[in-house]
């Protein structure tokens, strides 16, 4: 660019040094800023092109941070051709170090659009929801580490000598890490959730902590870094926090299939044709529409009690949420058909006697 300014100079031979770099800054910045507009009119022309081909589409957004991107690119350019001419070496570290932080934000805006495209095309194709969470985390974190990187980056051409700060930072890291243990040991058991997939959104998991009375299963809504969240079949969310799910059993019961297997415990009398009795239970279990048929239901004798033959009904659903269902309809129905059969459906009982010791010393 200098070989240039100075061929045109060289016509104006009478004129002073200072004139000659005043209107070498002047065309300058007057050059760049017809760049400017020649470049930004192509961008539009290219995304209203694309607009046309819809196996072209391309978010606008994308063309809005192309454009802030070249304008920092040609505030470079221009900054550092008039840091030369007039031989201001002071600032010249500074505006580098600026510039790569006004880099940053278009850099973070392109991640972010990259990851969006990711999500859309990668996760949302895929039958997992934990794709989405660590999308989302990353969405969350991109920002961070763009500008954490640049401003290491700035520092660094700076001639700052960044060791103390990472060494100071690294011993404000413990001291926060000991102050905050519960939190960073929710943090690091949700990561080890996400990497260890033991349930998804959606998932249908035992709750070991659910207030007393109230439903002891739930659905999983959200799985955070610090909790997750389950709605009961109460309609009750549940927040439990990640590091005290990691220490427990965790009782999936949809994370190979909704399909499941459900027992239902019936006592009979002594008396009771015990024939009669599983044709009965097993009539009953037929008339649900929603119990499977292959395997079929089965009647099993699991016991004999103090007063009764404890019997088990066990019959496969195709949805896991119907279980509770399935256990109130069975022993309902079971209930009415005993009643019409006349089959016993025993309680305890105690035999009482009285004796008159008077009569006995006469």
């Amino acid at each position: 660019m200098n070989i240039y300014f100075n061929k045109l100079f060289a016509m104006f031979p009478g004129e002073s040094v200072y004139l000659n770099v005043g209107y070498k800054a002047a065309l300058a910045v007057a050059g760049s800023f017809i760049a400017w507009l020649i470049l930004k009119a192509i961008l539009n022309y290219i995304q209203k092109r694309i607009k046309k081909y819809k196996f072209m589409r391309i978010d606008g957004e994308v063309f809005t941070v192309a454009r802030r991107a070249t304008l920092y690119a040609l505030v470079l350019v221009t900054g550092t051709y008039l840091i030369r001419i007039f031989n201001i070496q002071l600032i010249e570290k500074a505006f580098f170090a600026f510039l790569i932080i006004l880099f940053a934000a278009p850099a973070k805006d392109f991640l972010v659009i990259l990851l969006k495209y990711m999500e859309d095309n990668i996760a949302a194709k895929t039958e997992t929801k934990v794709d989405n969470i660590v999308f989302d985390l990353l969405n969350k974190f991109a920002g961070v580490i763009v500008y954490v990187t640049a401003i290491i980056m700035a520092l660094d051409i700076l001639g700052v000598n960044i060791m103390p700060f990472i060494a100071g930072a690294g011993v404000v890291g413990i001291a926060i890490g000991f102050a905050a243990k519960d939190t960073l040991s929710n943090l690091i058991a949700g990561i080890l959730l996400i990497i260890d997939r033991p349930f998804e959104i959606g998932d249908r998991i035992e709750i070991w902590n659910a207030p007393v009375g109230s439903a002891s299963w739930g659905d999983v809504i959200d799985i955070g870094l610090r909790a997750t969240k389950i709605k009961t079949t109460d309609n009750i969310v549940i927040i439990i926090p990640n590091n005290e799910i990691m220490k427990r059993d965790i009782v999936n019961y949809t994370i190979i299939t909704s399909k499941i297997r459900v027992r239902i415990n019936i006592g009979v009398g002594y008396d009771a044709d015990m024939k009669k009795t599983k044709d009965i239970i097993k009539r009953v279990a037929d008339s649900a529409d929603w119990i499977v048929k292959d395997p079929p239901p089965k009647v099993v004798v699991r016991k004999f009690g103090e007063s009764s033959v404890d019997l088990q009904l066990r019959v496969w659903i195709d949805d896991a949420r119907k279980r509770m269902d399935t256990i109130s309809y069975i022993t309902d129905k079971v209930k009415d058909e005993f009643d019409k059969e006349g089959v016993e459906i025993p309680y305890p009982k105690r035999d009482i006697v009285i004796t008159d010791k008077r009569k006995e010393s006469v």
